[in-house]
């Protein structure tokens, strides 16, 4: 078969437009492999990016082009097989209107075929348009003495007219609403390339150039790296028990995302928690103890009132501090070893900041459960898996809790701050707490009365509606006096197995197993005296 060209007799066969086509196709193929990125490693906060191209013997320049212009050139490192002597390393900046990357050309080229087809779209229906207002006006009776009256037709012919007209007319409207259907499809397909355009030149403005001189005795391997930002992977876990087996499964996630200018495509990606940014000293600081002036003496009659306005707002400080020591989620601990993950395959990251999730790891956990009991905050039971910390190194993240298959809720784990996994896994509805108020009063204490007490006892009864055994671990917190003025009694039935438990002043632990359907009974009493003219603020 030939493809002739009209009034030009031009004539080519179309296998030759075909071997056209293949070879350019092949030449911009091969082009694009000689810079393209081939392997990340990719850090919690930045990522060093290397490009590969193969280089011929003898001696020539490489023209590696689209890096992006935000990358530090004092990362830049240009390394090269046995054989190829580096010579010369020489960078240019160029705008990105200069200079489109091979993503941006793809989606422009698209777009532009797009409009034009929608182009194309409008000349037929124009033509539509034409045949169904001349068969419009072959309907109409035209007024007398109109030169464009309508040639009279034979009545023996006019049902063959009226029915191509009805044909006629039936094809151009049928033809208009086809068309105006198939540009609302393409108008819809511009608008989403043109906004994935968009989002991917919100990137990096700017591209490098990177040529480098060499020099080759044997045909090898020429390699470009360096360093970037806008690029990250955050942590995600998924930790599933199985109650039954006292097993938990621990998997490891990332979400990668990266807005660096360039595409990755079929890249190696590696997945690092070191930090290339932590190679810092830190040397200690010089710790002085210096006596404050004495304070001006407040009115007497004012102290009461200012002791009554400060003492709340001193207890909010310190609950507002710690809320915040709790809240905030702490940088990736900086570590001279780092545990690393090679992503299985190669993978496709568009450079506009979408979110890429990439399994990691996975390894199951002997556990010891517990229903877990702190009254005085809760009077619902948890139930936890606690295990020994697996080896390496466990950025926080987000963590995603199953019990025996069932969604309970997410948490931030934090790992690196602790030397066990201990994880929450949902309340536990067969466990049921009461809590009673036994005994509560003030009065006077001292020989003279110059002393106020207070006591306040509270009863907690735990009953197990389980069909099994379960390991019962009852906390609570008792009061500790930070002021030598300031004394407490504290009395429990019965006595706790733990004082101060994992190292927490003023913490009593109960651990014990209860049996189907056995209800236990935990009595806190304390005993608070404090000067009487004294307002104390925590007193329950």
């Amino acid at each position: 078969m030939r493809l002739t060209m009209a009034k030009e007799g031009i004539t080519m066969p179309k296998r030759s437009l075909a071997a056209i086509a293949v070879v350019t196709a092949l030449a911009w193929i091969d082009g694009a492999l000689a810079q393209q990125v081939t392997s990340v490693t990719l850090y919690p906060g930045s990522a060093t990016i290397e490009r590969t191209a193969r280089v011929a013997a003898g001696s020539g320049r490489l023209e590696m082009s689209g890096l992006p212009a935000n990358f530090d050139m004092r990362t830049l490192r240009v390394e090269a097989d046995s054989g190829i002597a580096i010579g010369e390393i020489a960078v240019q900046d160029v705008s990105r209107a200069d200079a489109l990357g091979g993503r941006e050309a793809q989606l422009e080229a698209k777009i532009q075929a797009l409009k034009d087809q929608t182009a194309a779209l409008d000349a037929e229906i124009k033509t539509a348009e034409l045949v169904r207002d001349y068969l419009a006006a072959l309907s109409m009776r035209a007024p007398d003495g109109d030169k464009h009256r309508p040639v009279a037709i034979d009545p023996k012919a006019l049902p063959a007219v009226l029915d191509a007209i009805r044909r006629g007319g039936a094809d151009a409207y049928g033809t208009i609403q086809r068309i105006e259907i198939k540009k609302r499809e393409v108008a819809k397909s511009i608008a989403t390339l043109e906004r994935d355009l968009a989002r991917l030149r919100s990137g990096a403005r700017d591209v490098r150039t990177l040529v480098i001189a060499y020099s080759a005795t044997r045909p090898g391997e020429l390699r470009a790296a360096y360093h970037v930002t806008n690029a990250a992977w955050r942590p995600a876990y998924r930790a599933s028990l199985d109650s039954a087996a006292s097993r938990v499964e621990l998997e490891r996630q990332a979400a990668v995302s990266q807005k660096t200018g360039e595409d990755w495509r079929g890249v190696k990606l590696r997945l690092s928690t070191g930090q290339p940014r932590s190679a810092q000293l830190v040397d200690p600081n010089t710790w002085q103890l210096v006596i404050r002036p004495p304070q001006p003496k407040v009115a007497a009659d004012g102290l009461y009132s200012q002791t009554l306005a400060q003492a709340p707002a001193a207890a909010r400080a310190t609950m507002n501090e710690r809320r915040e020591a709790s809240e905030t989620k702490p940088d990736p601990m900086e570590t001279e070893y780092a545990t690393e993950f090679d992503v299985p395959g190669r993978v496709d990251i568009a450079a506009d900041g979408r979110q890429v999730t990439v399994g990691l790891a996975k390894q199951a956990l002997a556990v010891k459960q517990r229903i877990r009991v702190v009254p005085r905050r809760d009077n619902a039971a948890m139930v936890t898996a606690e295990a020994e910390m697996p080896e390496g190194v466990w950025i926080p993240g987000d963590m995603q809790l199953y019990r025996d298959g069932a969604y309970v809720g997410s948490t931030y784990w934090q790992a690196q701050t602790k030397t066990k996994v201990l994880l929450p896994f949902g309340r536990d509805d067969r466990v049921q707490v009461a809590i009673n108020r036994l005994k509560e009063r003030s009065g006077a204490a001292g020989l003279i009365g110059q002393r106020a007490e207070r006591q306040v006892a509270t009863l907690y009864t735990i009953t197990s509606r389980h069909k099994v055994p379960v390991e019962l671990l009852l906390l609570e917190a008792a009061p500790v006096p930070v002021n030598d003025q300031i004394t407490v009694e504290t009395s429990f039935q019965p006595k706790p197995k733990t004082a101060n438990w994992e190292e927490r002043r003023g913490v009593y632990a109960w651990e014990q197993p209860l049996a189907p359907g056995e209800t236990l009974k935990f009595v806190a009493d304390y005993v608070i005296t404090y000067p009487k003219d004294a307002m104390v603020v925590g007193l329950p």
